[in-house]
């Protein structure tokens, strides 16, 4: 008995698909973007060249030219791209705490609100937040960052400073911008991730355990704002 042919299986061919010059040019900035963040947030701006943040992306230094100029503006895009995205979610964060504390908003709500939300982004974000948070770290003390900090984040803090005068009526004003230069501290170095804890603990703590921070770092500075009152 004859045996029976088997169908011949018709090879569909795999259509390429081609990103558009637009989806191209957006990821290359992205690329671009990510590698000077890391190299900025390790480095600084003065520590970094053009020609260093092609060399990650394994791109020519023409294309980074093209696409931010110089160094200066590629610094301020990086922090420009995560800017917004912070402030806006704290800003949300604490007018939600303002409506739902009313008239009694306390110091540690306040503070919970402001610096929960950031580590939140971080604790989440993967390797990019992470970097970022380096990279604001170092730029906060440098005079070209702490501009940026002026724009893109004054309207958070003034924010804070206003739920936080409300919670402490009796308080000089003094005193709530002392306050929260001191929770700016150590935000900072916190987010630098220096490793010193590290190695002052060993190992008990890490500098990279951000959960542990956001389980203490309110409390504890909301015991230092109450402080401030009793040294009156």
């Amino acid at each position: 008995m004859p045996t029976a042919a088997k169908p011949k299986i018709k090879k569909v061919a795999k259509k390429r698909v081609r990103r558009s010059k637009v989806e191209q040019r957006a990821e290359s900035i992205e690329q671009i973007l990510d590698a000077a963040e890391l190299l900025f947030s390790k480095h600084g701006l003065h520590g970094v060249t053009l020609r260093d943040v092609a060399h990650h992306v394994g791109v020519h230094t023409t294309l980074v030219n093209y696409y931010f100029q110089d160094k200066q503006n590629l610094f301020e895009a990086v922090f420009a791209r995560r800017a917004s995205v912070t402030s806006d979610v704290r800003m949300a964060a604490l007018e939600k705490y303002e409506a739902e504390a009313g008239d009694t908003p306390s110091v540690e709500g306040a503070l919970h609100a402001f610096l929960d939300t950031d580590l939140d982004l971080y604790l989440e974000g993967g390797e990019g937040w992470m970097n970022y948070a380096a990279f604001c770290a170092r730029a906060s003390n440098t005079p070209e960052g702490a501009a940026l900090m002026d724009r893109y984040f004054d309207p958070v803090v003034l924010k804070l400073v206003g739920i936080l005068k409300r919670a402490l009526p009796d308080y000089a004003d003094e005193d709530i911008f002392w306050g929260y230069h001191f929770v700016t501290g150590t935000l900072m170095n916190t987010l630098a991730r220096t490793g010193r804890i590290d190695r002052l603990s060993g190992g008990l703590c890490r500098s990279d355990d951000f959960a542990a921070v956001k389980q203490r770092v309110a409390r504890f500075m909301a015991a230092g704002f109450m402080s401030l009152r009793a040294g009156q």
